[in-house]
């Protein structure tokens, strides 16, 4: 059991700093971060830890990271905070996950920590970090035009050198065309540059090494090479100067970054629509009946707020005043627009389409299901699959066996040509940066968990989409999955002298205590009947997959109460064919048998289509169920599957899981989510399916927030894909490096070649990987 605080709403709250807490932030401190310091700021980019009492688990963009060697950096600068707790961050998506304890520090500590190790940390869900985004773009787009226009204008300079026979160029004219070249590469050097030199700077500084310290000695050596021969022609370099080459691969490189990096931001497309839908303020309604702009995030239960046509609702509310449609296709998969009316219930994030409409919060910041879904996506973004913690984990001794390359091979063509022998230097420094390698898995992954996300799919952990795709047996829970949450009273037996109203009152008072699809149904029969509402319930449990038990009293004097049970007929004492069918659920007393209800279950349009397709991809399906024998063969008989597990208990279900797993098979679980808790984990990989699933607490791989239970096979068939894409991505780095590393060693392979290599091979990796983003719109939503 998770001991995290609670409010009345029965939802986790953020732990409260205590009073002698010793955690200020240094007077050095800047003002922006010491904001972050306020525990009503934590909201907008923190929850609570669900595996950690007392803790905060927050998540950050992280600016300045190029490579996985700077997501280690990152990791080991926050590791060594103390009362950071944990710390993750994805090279692939920019962002990183800090566990952190409010007893020890304070946000402003952590990020500091950051900052001091050259990176600049802003809050994920914070709209600066997106302005700085874009800022970021335009600057590397300005980068590369200033590249490409001097590169043009060098090549030209450049070019007679290439075709003229001897004595065709004087000396002078050699000479001028080597410092219009020389002048021409200084804006390259100091402007279009910059990013790899501050990059370099920083890590000779910390005492590290990354992907852009290669490639900046490449460059820096380049320069200082042709800038020796054009100052002194008659020296050790001055055969021949190499401005041409270095502002090709500079040209070649920015090409690289700058497409990546808009890539990147396609990739995370979905994650930020997601992130950015609440509006940053709102029109609160004071105590005197006037109305007052207020940051949403400081938003309280009980705020009367007025949400304009085209604005997102800022928090879980109800519409006390006008009518509208509402979008919520992002949060639940509904793709058109509900109409909404006064009473209505309106979730964070979606969209007002309509007419002006005045709302009363009910549920704010991390207790909103608009919360839980982007918690969800931000663990996913974070999260390192397998393949990528390898890769991040060699890349470190990869610069440095780089390093060691390059000076090697220097050395060995030195004593035949000293200016040859440090291009060739140049060429391994340039051609071997693994920035290919560490972008192979990540950026695969996350266009998949995108392209998911878009379709109502959100991924909790990356590294199970290499476990979807090899799953040989999918295991289905009935009710909730197979079939519809909502179920409707066909049916009610009743022992003679207990009246209907009496019988669904009672059954009413316990269902409501469990959110299963059975009780609500019975809940709602109650309500529709206009059952009045007399009965108080006392001590309810909840047994999972059998049924409701507590005492029933029909006065607040009546504090024993008669005990009264709800659910199975076994759990109910029942022997068999007593009181209605099999396939009911019971009400019984002290005394026995009181009523049975019969519910009808809608099985999900698209369920038998479902079972066909994954049967006709060579998987092995199953129906698990805890209701008798004839409920649940009638169900798997409409959609096709053959092996049927009736009257499983939840015990029973996870050890039936755990038998094909021992037999060899990858099992695929698919439940309702609400008390399939452990076979769920137990899985290989799950799916949590139905709205009704409580997704901070959810133990699946993936949580499907529509209806369509044909996402599950979707998402086998784009798991499948994935993987595909990444076992390509990687053979592609590696045979990249294979092929042209000895090229550059052996001095066959000149710089600019080496840095169109770099860029190719990287851009190569990426568009592969995004093929599954463009694609999802096929892949997915199909």
């Amino acid at each position: 059991m998770l001991s995290l605080p609670l409010d009345s709403t029965d939802r986790p709250r953020l732990p409260a700093v205590p009073d002698d807490a010793v955690v200020a932030a240094p007077a050095a401190a800047g003002d922006a971060l010491q904001v972050l310091d306020d525990p009503q700021e934590w909201n907008a980019f923190s929850r609570p830890d669900a595996s950690r009492a007392g803790c905060v688990e927050s998540h950050l963009v992280v600016q300045g990271m190029t490579c996985a060697a700077c997501a280690i950096t990152i990791e080991d600068a926050l590791r060594r905070v103390p009362g950071v707790l944990a710390a993750e961050v994805s090279a692939g998506s920019h962002r990183a996950r800090v566990v952190w304890s409010p007893e020890a520090v304070l946000p402003s500590r952590w990020m500091q920590a950051i900052q001091r190790a050259g990176y600049h940390p802003l809050p994920a869900n914070d709209r600066h970090a997106l302005e700085q985004r874009r800022s970021e773009t335009r600057q590397a787009l300005w980068r590369w035009l200033v590249a490409g226009l001097c590169m043009m204008q060098v090549m030209m300079y450049a070019y007679p050198a290439y075709i003229a026979h001897p004595g065709d160029l004087s000396a002078e004219m050699e000479q001028l065309l080597r410092w219009a070249s020389w002048v021409l590469t200084l804006p390259v050097i100091l402007f279009s540059c910059g990013p790899f030199f501050r990059s370099a700077l920083r890590d000779l500084a910390q005492r590290r090494v990354s992907m852009d310290l290669p490639v900046a000695l490449g460059m820096l050596i380049t320069f200082v090479v042709s800038t020796a021969g054009t100052f002194n022609p008659q020296g050790l370099f001055g055969r021949e100067v190499f401005f041409d080459s270095l502002t090709m691969f500079v040209f070649f490189l920015l090409t690289g970054r700058w497409l990546e990096m808009r890539l990147r931001d396609r990739t995370a497309g979905a994650l930020d629509a997601m992130m950015n839908r609440l509006p940053e303020a709102v029109q609160r309604r004071t105590a005197e009946g006037t109305w007052e702009t207020v940051a949403a995030r400081r938003l309280q239960p009980g705020d009367r707020v007025r949400v304009l046509p085209g604005q997102a609702f800022p928090a879980d509310a109800v519409i006390t005043l006008g009518e509208t449609r509402v979008d919520q296709s992002l949060l639940t998969g509904e793709s058109r627009p509900v109409a909404r009316g006064v009473g209505g219930a309106v979730v964070a994030g979606s969209h007002n389409l309509g007419a002006v409409v005045e709302i009363r919060v009910e549920r704010v910041g991390a207790e909103t299901r608009f919360a839980e879904i982007v918690a969800l996506m931000q663990t996913a973004a974070t999260s390192k699959p397998r393949l990528a913690q390898l890769a991040d984990r060699l890349a470190k001794p990869f610069l440095i066996g780089v390093l060691v390359a390059a000076a090697g091979a220097c050395l060995y063509w030195w004593p035949q040509d000293p200016g040859h022998a440090l291009m060739v230097a140049v060429a391994v420094l340039i051609v071997t940066c693994p920035c290919a390698l560490s972008l192979a898995t990540p950026t695969a992954m996350l266009a998949s968990a995108g392209a998911l996300a878009r379709s109502g799919v959100l991924v909790r952990r990356l590294q199970a989409l290499e476990g979807l795709a090899g799953i040989d047996t999918v295991v289905f829970d009935k009710t909730g999955t197979l079939t519809r949450d909502a179920m409707q009273l066909r049916d009610v037996q009743l022992r003679p002298g207990v009246s209907m109203a009496q019988a669904l009152g009672q059954a009413r008072a316990l269902a409501r205590h469990s959110l299963h699809p059975v009780a609500r149904a019975l809940v709602q029969a109650a309500q529709q009947a206009s059952v009045a509402d007399d009965w108080q319930a006392r001590g309810v449990q909840e047994v999972a997959g059998q049924g409701l038990q507590g005492s029933l009293a029909t006065t607040a004097q009546d504090t024993a109460g008669t005990a009264f049970r709800l659910g199975s007929a076994a759990f109910c004492g029942l022997a068999a064919g007593q009181g209605g069918s099999a396939a009911s659920t019971h009400l019984c007393d002290a005394q026995g048998w009181v009523a049975s209800f019969a519910l009808a279950q809608d099985v999900r349009a698209d369920a038998a289509a479902t079972v066909a397709a994954l049967r006709g991809a060579g998987l092995s399906v199953h129906l698990l169920s805890g209701d008798d024998a004839g409920a649940a063969a009638a169900v798997a008989q409409e959609v096709g599957i053959d092996q049927v597990h009736a009257g499983c208990t939840p015990d029973g279900k996870l050890a039936f899981v755990r038998a094909l797993q021992a037999q060899g098979h990858r099992v695929a679980m698919v439940g309702d989510g609400l008390n399939d808790g452990p076979v769920l984990a137990a899985a290989d990989v799950s799916f949590a399916f139905g709205q009704a699933v409580a997704l901070a607490k959810s133990q699946a791989d993936f949580v499907v927030l529509g209806e369509h239970l044909a996402l599950v096979r979707r998402s086998l068939r784009l798991a499948t894909r994935t993987m595909r894409i990444v076992r390509q991505n990687l053979w592609w780095a590696l045979a990249y490096n294979a092929a042209c590393v000895p090229l550059a060693v052996a001095g066959w392979l000149p710089a600019w070649l080496a840095g169109l290599g770099m860029a190719a091979s990287s851009l190569v990796v990426v568009l592969n990987a995004l093929r599954l983003s463009a694609g999802d719109q096929q892949e997915v939503l199909s």
